[in-house]
């Protein structure tokens, strides 16, 4: 089942024509520089979900260099709102910075240089859609603080929570901790709101507000 999963996201990918010079440009700079972006079809996925509920004010915990964020914050622009996007790294935020500009989004684009453990609590203004793709021993914590930040109806939706596929085949010692705490996070969600947990990409979980 999983070799088969494997061969159905690699066909996915196969399919997809990106032509957008900028996303581009950042997928080739991400590969080569070993930066974690979200893949392709996790990419087209939040592309589709974000436009179809035409959500303007977006919030991103872990911004790296700016890829999802450039295409949350053209639709949060298009829509009269804006993106509020976290990174702790300063080489990654001044990247992202200057990724923004490219994209003629720093109008719309609120960059934070900071912990999102700390940073989220700061803020006071409500969110449509939170994208949370940043530490993931800190996921809860990113959550619970985040889900106070939505409004109704709103969307959170949670990248790599699959962590590499370590939550169901063996994985190395030093992963136990955060292992066990997506394991009970996962766990959490299921039981105390309306989530559903979809595996592909490295696994991608949903909650609705």
């Amino acid at each position: 089942m999983l070799d088969e999963l494997q061969s159905a996201n690699e066909y996915v990918i196969s399919k997809i024509e990106e032509k957008d010079p900028l996303i581009l440009e950042m997928e080739s700079f991400a590969l080569e520089n070993n930066v974690p972006i979200v893949t392709k079809e996790v990419a087209k996925y939040l592309e589709f979900l974000v436009s179809s509920h035409n959500f303007k004010n977006i919030l991103e915990i872990g911004t790296a260099i700016g890829y999802s964020g450039t295409i949350m914050g053209r639709i949060a622009k298009k829509n009269g709102g804006k993106l509020t996007t976290i990174e702790i790294d300063e080489v990654r935020y001044n990247q992202a910075l200057e990724n923004f500009k490219k994209g003629d989004l720093l109008d719309s684009v609120n960059l934070i240089l900071g912990d999102g453990v700390e940073e989220v609590k700061k803020l006071d203004e409500k969110f449509d859609f939170i994208f949370i793709d940043a530490s993931k021993g800190h996921y809860m914590e990113f959550f619970n603080d985040s889900f106070q930040r939505l409004n109704d109806n709103g969307i959170i939706f949670i990248d790599n929570i699959m962590f590499r596929g370590y939550l169901y085949k063996e994985y190395p010692k030093r992963f136990k901790t955060i292992v066990r705490r997506l394991d009970e996070f996962i766990s959490y969600l299921y039981k105390n709101h309306d989530f559903v947990l979809l595996p592909f990409g490295d696994g991608i979980g949903l909650v609705k507000k």
